[in-house]
């Protein structure tokens, strides 16, 4: 639970900058949201998982 909260919260300060630094518009911003929303309640979101952990186990081993 605590790398999905802090994977979420890593995407949301990059949607954040990437927001203000003007590289996306709000409506394409609203769109990338959108789109992690219900991708979050399909049944990708399991392999989604796996594949964030895996990273992030990868990354952990790497330090």
């Amino acid at each position: 639970m605590a790398v999905t909260i802090s994977l979420a919260l890593l995407f949301g300060t990059l949607l954040a900058v990437l927001l203000r630094t003007g590289a996306i518009k709000a409506g394409s911003g609203f769109v990338a949201v959108m789109f992690g929303f219900y991708l979050a309640s399909t049944g990708a979101s399991g392999p989604v998982n796996e594949l964030s952990a895996a990273a992030v186990h990868a990354l952990n081993g790497l330090f």
